[in-house]
């Protein structure tokens, strides 16, 4: 494992990042604090093309938990039967959104507990949840962030809970908002998995990463 990055080196990695996309944006399409909730849950183990491409239908017809409750399980999966585990993630919407109405009179809930307690919701959908509705700096280590803290030095660790833990003790506190965008669109166009772009890399000086691209 690649050793943590001083602060000095991290800061100059986000001054950059930051410079090139001072307002980094989410790629999942949602309306409201509901459709977020429901297209992350949908995104496990999909992309967020093809997640956009289901539920564009979906929300149009509903955007509330009341709405997708009167769609019922067998119209939600008609709306998304194009995206992975689709029968499964179908019934958690539902559950999902019945418990909002039940318990939460139809809102979002904006804590961390709240948001899991819901089926098919995760820490790292809450953390979504919380960072781009409510612009909590909370941070979603997904397989790019994963790949891009360990390879850089950025946020290394052993599991997504130490990467997690990485981020909010080592990145400056003026960067912690935009740091969970800004190393997912690194890991997902730049630092890829297989064919890093190194040679456009913003930050390759920087990087610990032993087995750069040209």
């Amino acid at each position: 494992m690649v050793r943590q990055l001083d602060y000095l080196t991290i800061r100059e990695i986000f001054r950059r990042f930051h410079a090139a996309d001072p307002e980094p944006k989410g790629e999942l399409d949602h309306v409201n604090a509901y459709t977020l909730v429901v297209a992350v849950a949908l995104s496990a183990q999909s992309t967020d093309v093809g997640v956009n491409r289901a539920t564009r239908g979906l929300f149009a017809v509903a955007d509330t938990p009341e709405k997708m409750l009167a769609l019922g399980e067998e119209g939600v999966t008609q709306h998304i039967k194009t995206i992975g585990l689709y029968r499964n993630k179908a019934k958690n919407v539902i559950k999902l959104s019945r418990i909002l109405v039940e318990h939460y009179g139809g809102e979002v809930p904006s804590s961390r507990a709240a948001l899991q307690s819901l089926p098919g919701v995760g820490r790292k959908t809450a953390n979504v949840v919380l960072n781009m509705w409510w612009r909590m700096p909370a941070q979603a280590v997904d397989t790019h962030i994963f790949r891009v803290g360990n390879r850089t030095g950025i946020c290394p660790g052993r599991n997504v809970d130490v990467v997690e833990r990485a981020i909010e003790d080592h990145i400056p506190a003026e960067y912690q908002l935009h740091a969970h965008h800004w190393l997912i669109l690194h890991g997902r166009y730049t630092c890829k998995a297989r064919k890093p772009a190194c040679g456009t890399c913003l930050i390759r000086d920087l990087c610990q990463f032993e087995d750069k691209t040209p």
